[in-house]
Formats: structure tokens, C-alpha cells, sequence
């Protein structure tokens, strides 16, 4: 299993290996969901939400998101969809 820091900043896969990037895993990785969010970085934040298992988180990025792009989301809208995060089970990464 990925560590919280190699899912969020995982930005693809080739075949069962997470792809990192290395660049912004060492310097946001001790940034929290919210911190993330704020920062722009929508799709690590989901992400990272996703890795807490708390709903609110999701709803928090979303609501950031929302916010400074000046529009009002589909409530039924998937934020795993929205910013292309799935959670896969891969035991390796590598890094760029």
C-alpha cells in the first residue's frame, strides 16, 4: 500500500507502479487537506481526502474549489470524477 504522500502525489500509473511527483511531494507533503485546497492544488487535496476516509474533507475541498472557481457545483457530482482521483491498490512508486 501507498503511503499518504505517494497517493497524493501520485499523478498516474504504469501498470501496477504509482507514478510521483517528486518536485511537489517534497514540498507540500506536510501541507493538510485544507492547506492543499487553498493552495490550488484541488486535486491532491481530493486526494488526500480521499486517503482520510472523511467525508467532510471531500466536502471542504469542494467548497474551496467552488469558491475561487466562482461557481456552484452539481451536489451529486463526484469529486473522485471531478479531479480524476481513484484510489488503486499498488505496493510500489516511482518518481519523476
Amino acid at each position: 500500500m501507498l503511503s499518504r504522500d505517494d497517493f497524493v502525489f501520485t499523478i498516474g500509473y504504469d501498470g501496477p507502479v504509482a507514478v510521483v511527483d517528486k518536485q511537489a511531494r517534497r514540498r507540500y507533503r506536510s501541507l493538510s487537506t485544507t492547506e492543499l485546497a487553498e493552495k490550488g492544488l484541488y486535486r491532491a487535496a481530493c486526494s488526500s481526502a480521499i486517503w482520510s476516509e472523511k467525508p467532510e474533507e471531500l466536502n471542504t475541498v469542494l467548497e474551496i474549489y467552488s469558491k475561487n472557481a466562482n461557481m456552484n457545483l452539481n451536489p451529486d457530482i463526484s469529486p473522485e470524477r471531478l479531479f480524476g482521483v481513484i484510489r488503486v491498490d499498488v505496493t510500489r512508486s516511482i518518481y519523476l
